[in-house]
């Protein structure tokens, strides 16, 4: 085949006369140009680990510096209160013989302010750090700024940092007293349990010593003990996805849908190695950590017999791509440069164009990622560690991410009520075998141009493909564009060498494996019950008038609907974040709170007013404001009692309390997907631009998992899940579990804007 001679630099044959070697000029021009393009790289690092190393501090400051420095010495000025003098006594001799007595005073000028300068950036990251430490601005009310926090946004302001500047100076996230951690738990849980015990906690506080020399005392177990050591399938259980445009489809060709998508992808992949891309910042001036983003590309989670490990590579320049069954590799640079989108079109096209058909065993080779990883592991060291197995399974597992050129056709259809869900449960799972559910995210996209991604979740959260997503949808949209056809803008190149299909040597055995793991995934991706849906009656500038926050509006929703659902309060999860600490990922706020229960009993209680409700609406409110803040500024409680349960471990000590703690189900699992990170186009400008956000499967098996996202002032897309298999949860009844009582209750909340609002999200839940 000519795409495999392409990838060979030289051949040789043996011969009666001898050994003859065939140089391949081509391939040695590319292995060239790969040499060359691999050093620009290392270099470019290098200077950015140089300029993030010294922020605050700017090579032109110590540049400033040392000229000031030393031209005042030169000038017989001294600025050093004598320590120049010093230091140039202290010079070795062999600096005394080769340098005179000026030589000696300028080169002990230069050490003397290179270190005042390297002194002074030290200060400036610690104060920087103590500035970042500051996280009153959250506690104060909407629109009421203290002087203080006024005084503290200036000293914060101008900077113009690198994505990685802020790293070094983020501070750690802090340890929690056990007994502040155990009082909120105690809170948290008293709406749901009569009496608690527990046990003394104080042995657990050998946690302090981990925080002593971690860089977040969290995440590293984080990663480990709840993702990396599960052993159940990461399908449906741990991966997410996310969505495309909701209402506009930019080009309905399918290969040119891939071509822009990949290409805008690569795009914020280079501005990533390069650091260009800016930090994500709280109001403009407070960065958040942008650790997790390290590892978007080049990724994939390996399986392993008691736990996964995370595969991270410096550079990949190829992709993996699954079509019919099929496994093809894509290279994504031609003579030193990235493919243009016109070409990337050509390669996809050349794919949907190939007519032959898999090899034995490799339909349904994906479903492995799919199902149980301890048979995944074993499979893949006894079938996959040698041969063309191997070389093709490291093709897809070292390739920079994964595309699937999906068969079907989905995507949201007005005519349709279903379509939504369709189009979720399709990038949730898919059919199983047609995503690499390993890799740190697949691009799905579907016959018609529409396209979404499914995310595995050990090496990041949500918000970080969030960032690449709504980049690589701006610049497909508004940058790159499509001609008047659908096509891709420029002209192919069709001397390019067509993409290579992988070929694999799957035994009768291994294909018992992969229909063994099929099997689990399809039973579990067949008992998903999911519902998507528009809310479109307001947005979040209603909510905002009720002078609440939208987040906490919802999610006083959510504890209504599920309480008139099944009667009875449950446990409820919303994933918050921790990113204003180095290394920080997510924090639970428990939003199932004292204040809320208080509010939705108040509803079904008709001798409560109108403004009795809504003054406890208000306090239910705050309350959950205040969690969600404690959650972000480091004083959440479940990481804090995570950590203390894998110390309990760790030191053989039995804790019936932290057992239950770490026991208790989730049956009630729910996230914000963020918006506009990066405002690269005006939403109120393109509503038709909103996008549909993203959804997951349920945390409990009784449960429902519930994600939505707030896109503008007049939509909110919600995404419910639950399994068929339980007779506690049906999705799609959540959208009309009061329909019943929307008389009684729109009287009742005439007197009322901010509840007549919040009834109507209700009627739709």
């Amino acid at each position: 085949m000519a795409e495999a001679h392409q990838a060979v630099a030289f051949q040789f044959t043996v011969t009666p006369e001898g050994v003859a070697f065939q140089l391949s000029r081509e391939a040695l021009k590319q292995i060239y140009l790969s040499g060359v393009s691999s050093w620009k790289k290392r270099l470019a690092r290098l200077k950015n680990s140089i300029l993030t190393g010294v922020f605050p501090g700017t090579p032109s400051g110590w540049l400033a510096v040392v000229a000031v420095t030393v031209g005042a010495t030169y000038f017989g000025i001294d600025v050093s209160v004598g320590l120049i003098f010093r230091i140039q006594k202290r010079l070795p001799n062999s600096c005394r013989r080769c340098l005179g007595v000026r030589s000696r005073s300028l080169l002990s000028a230069l050490i003397f302010s290179s270190g005042a300068w390297m002194l002074g950036v030290l200060l400036r990251r610690q104060a920087l750090r103590l500035l970042l430490s500051y996280h009153g601005w959250m506690f104060e009310p909407h629109g009421k700024t203290r002087p203080s926090t006024k005084i503290w946004a200036v000293m914060m302001s101008g900077r113009h940092p690198m994505l990685y500047s802020f790293q070094t100076s983020l501070p750690k996230l802090p340890v929690p007293r056990v007994a502040d951690t155990i009082q909120r738990y105690l809170e948290s849980v008293r709406p749901l349990l009569d009496e608690e015990r527990f046990l003394d906690m104080e042995a657990l506080k050998y946690l302090l010593l981990k925080s002593w020399w971690a860089t977040n005392y969290v995440s590293d177990w984080w990663e480990e003990y709840i993702y990396l050591r599960g052993r159940s399938p990461i399908m449906v259980n741990s991966n997410y996805y996310v969505m495309d445009f909701l209402y506009t489809t930019p080009t309905h060709l399918q290969a040119a849908r891939a071509g822009n998508a990949v290409h805008s992808i690569l795009l914020y992949r280079r501005r990533l190695d390069r650091e260009d891309l800016a930090p994500v910042m709280a109001l403009g001036v407070v960065p958040l950590c942008s650790y997790q983003m390290e590892r978007i590309f080049n990724t994939t989670r390996i399986p392993g017999k008691q736990a996964d490990r995370l595969l991270h590579l410096s550079d990949s320049r190829h992709l993996a791509v699954f079509h019919k069954g099929r496994f093809f590799k894509v290279w994504l640079y031609h003579a030193g440069k990235l493919l243009p989108p016109r070409d990337l079109e050509m390669q996809f096209q050349r794919i949907l164009d190939d007519p032959s058909p898999p090899e034995t065993g490799e339909e349904r080779l994906a479903a492995l990622t799919a199902g149980e990883r301890l048979p995944w592991a074993e499979a893949r060291e006894k079938y996959f560690s040698r041969g063309k197995n191997k070389a093709s399974l490291d093709c897809v597992e070292r390739a920079a991410f994964f595309v699937t050129l999906d068969e079907e056709e989905h995507g949201f259809d007005p005519d349709k009520e279903d379509s939504l869900d369709r189009y979720s449960k399709s990038l949730l799972h898919g059919q199983c075998c047609d995503r690499w559910f390993d890799k740190s995210f697949s691009l799905v996209v579907y016959r018609n141009g529409k396209l979404g991604a499914n995310a595995e979740h050990s090496w990041a959260d949500a918000p970080i493909i969030g960032h690449l997503w709504e980049f690589m949808l701006a610049t497909d949209h508004f940058q790159l564009g499509y001609c008047s056809d659908g096509h891709c803008h420029g002209v192919p190149n069709t001397a390019l060498p067509p993409p290579q299909r992988l070929t694999w040597d799957i035994p009768e055995e291994c294909c018992n494996v992969i229909d063994a793991s099929y099997a689990v995934a399809r039973a579990l991706a067949d008992d998903i019950d999911f519902h998507s849906f528009r809310f479109v009656e307001f947005g979040k500038g209603r909510i905002k008038k009720c002078r609440t926050s939208p987040d906490s509006f919802i999610q006083i929703a959510l504890q209504l609907a599920h309480f008139r659902d099944k009667g009875r309060f449950c446990l409820t999860y919303e994933a918050s974040m921790t990113r204003l600490f180095r290394e920080g990922r997510t924090e639970t706020v428990r939003s199932c709170t004292s204040e809320a229960t208080a509010f939705v009993r108040s509803m079904a209680d008709p001798s409560c007013s109108s403004s009795e409700r809504l003054e406890l609406f208000h306090v239910a409110a705050e309350k959950h404001q205040h969690l969600y803040r404690l959650a972000m500024t480091g004083s959440g409680l479940d990481r804090h009692l995570f950590c203390l349960y894998v110390v309990s471990r760790y030191l053989g000590v039995e804790s019936p309390f932290l057992d239950k703690v770490l026991s208790e189900p989730w049956r009630l699992s729910t996230s914000q997907t963020p918006q506009q990170q990066i405002k690269m186009f005006d939403l109120e400008a393109h509503p038709e631009c909103a996008s549909s956000g993203g959804g997951f499967g349920p945390v409990a098996d009784d449960g429902y998992g519930v994600s939505y996202i707030i896109a503008g002032e007049n939509l909110v897309t919600f995404h419910v899940s639950s399994k068929f298999s339980s007779p506690e949860t049906v999705s799609v009844h959540r959208r009309a579990a009061t329909g019943a009582e929307e008389e009684v209750l729109t009287t009742l909340s005439k007197r009322s804007d901010t509840l007549e609002s919040l009834i109507h999200l209700i009627l739709v839940l």
